[in-house]
């Protein structure tokens, strides 16, 4: 046996994990997860939308947003569009796309809330595949550009 796969092999029994090739990569399983409908919080904070691009997507009527801050805080102001998640969640498959592939994007106050992971899970819950997480929320929101 050649000295270079003789110390791959080493390489491998010592590690305890086999060959690096056959090593499935986890970011890309969760992603298939995501993309199956089987969206959890955590997978969908994976999947965390730059404030760049959901300005594209709301300047182009391409994203449902979900607002997970409770509905006195949607009352004071919301990223414009959105839905009230705590108002709608009792029927929210009908206050969403049809398109099980459409880009839902769920958010609450900033970065140390976790209101979005409720909005996260119902929405992947339904089955759709296209389910993001908006970190900065309103706290990094220009305020100017707020609903209310």
């Amino acid at each position: 046996m050649p000295k270079h796969l003789l110390t791959l092999a080493a390489l491998a029994i010592f590690s305890g994990t086999g060959f690096a090739a056959d090593a499935p990569a986890p970011a890309k399983e969760e992603k298939k997860e995501c993309a199956a409908g089987k969206c959890s919080a955590e997978k969908c904070a994976e999947m965390a939308i730059s404030k760049a691009d959901l300005e594209k997507a709301i300047a182009d009527k391409k994203v449902t947003l979900i607002d997970c801050n409770g509905s006195e805080s949607y009352k004071a102001g919301h990223l414009p569009g959105a839905h009230d998640f705590e108002a709608i969640k009792g029927d929210l498959a009908a206050n969403l796309p049809k398109d099980k592939s459409a880009l839902i994007v769920a958010y609450c106050g900033g970065v140390k809330c976790s209101a979005w992971k409720s909005g996260c899970e119902a929405v992947g819950a339904l089955g759709y595949t296209n389910v993001k997480h908006f970190p900065e929320g309103l706290s990094g929101w220009d305020k100017a550009k707020l609903e209310k």
